[in-house]
């Protein structure tokens, strides 16, 4: 960097032409980091992605082994670390609705043979783990006797406690699918988060994920937000933001959406879960939109990214003050130099 030095016998009292320039380059640089561009990854089948565009994996540490899968129903972005999905993406419609209410759950769990035997999840994985194979693009979404049977697929399921699945997911998913219906079109994406130091595996294989999200957004309205669910027993649930997950997940969901619209927060539907006076009669009471929970039930732990997400990606905190600082330092030292 070149600084203009004062004449003698007189001290600088401002900043040259060039450290203001190199100031505005750090605060652009500052800019940049706080906010990484979404990053669209090219998809062989678009029609499940809104606008075409599948979800932008931002961590390093989660984008490797990374699989597209394609189905009639849904895409799935699949990691062969977890050997779990990392997104499910679906587009319903109200037509798909209503032609799902006809279509039967039939199917059979299956190992997905498309994927390397290594990287798949395999029947004796679950096989008395203590946990379900969760559905993440569900059947009841299912409008053919095809997408049904490919919904069975391990490749779209991951650990899921049964209490999780069997009660507050079942309302979410019932919830997103009346809204689906009423709304008209709709897209959706579902997975896992993956947070903490220490992660259980199931068949010392599979990951088990600490909680789970389902990502919406309405082009009519022209907004989107997730639910976000610990993977355990209780109603406990979240709306968040995109920038909200982002941070969470290291995954952009929506990166063929307008800014605008990704920011816009989307007002989702209550879960209702059809067995809320059954099984999960007992369980606390579900949380509010934004996590204030009803009747003094707990809002659930905001999860934290893990230690190998934290050393691959910055968050968007971090980025901001990464920015400032570097902007602080070469002030400071503009001003050093100019002094001489």
């Amino acid at each position: 960097m070149r600084v203009s030095s004062s004449t003698p016998g007189h001290r600088a009292t401002g900043l040259s032409r060039p450290s203001l320039r190199a100031i505005g380059l750090a605060l652009l640089l500052g800019l940049l980091l706080a906010s990484p561009p979404a990053v669209a990854a090219p998809s062989a089948c678009p029609e499940h992605f809104a606008n075409g565009s599948a979800p932008g994996i931002l961590r390093p540490a989660l984008a490797a082994r990374v699989r597209e899968l394609c189905f009639e129903g849904y895409a799935v972005l699949h990691s062969g670390v977890s050997r779990t999905p990392l997104a499910v993406a679906e587009h319903l419609t109200r037509a798909r609705m209503a032609g799902a209410r006809e279509v039967g759950r039939d199917g059979t769990f299956h190992e997905e043979e498309r994927l390397p035997y290594d990287e798949r999840a395999q029947l004796a994985d679950y096989a008395r783990s203590g946990f379900d194979r969760g559905h993440m693009a569900p059947s009841g979404d299912m409008a053919t006797p095809t997408s049904m049977v490919e919904s069975f697929s391990l490749a779209n399921m991951v650990p899921q406690h049964p209490a999780s699945n069997r009660c507050i997911w079942e309302g979410i998913e019932s919830a997103v699918r009346r809204f689906a219906a009423d709304e008209g079109e709709v897209y959706v994406v579902t997975g896992p988060v993956f947070a903490g130091e220490s992660l259980e595996r199931i068949g010392g294989r599979v990951l088990v994920p600490t909680s789970l999200y389902k990502a919406v957004y309405a082009p009519r309205r022209g907004a989107a937000a997730a639910y976000l669910a610990p993977n355990g027993p209780g109603l406990a649930w979240q709306a968040v933001s995109l920038a909200e997950l982002r941070g969470i997940t290291g995954i952009e969901v929506f990166p063929g959406v307008p800014v605008a619209a990704r920011d816009r927060l989307l007002s989702l539907p209550a879960p209702r879960s059809s067995r809320a006076r059954g099984a999960c009669e007992g369980q606390a009471e579900t949380a509010e939109p934004g996590g204030r929970a009803r009747d003094g039930g707990a809002k659930p732990e905001r999860p934290s990214p893990t230690r190998e997400a934290e050393a691959e990606g910055w968050s968007v905190t971090t980025r901001v003050a990464a920015g400032l600082v570097v902007v602080v330092m070469i002030a400071l030292l503009v001003r050093v130099l100019g002094r001489r």
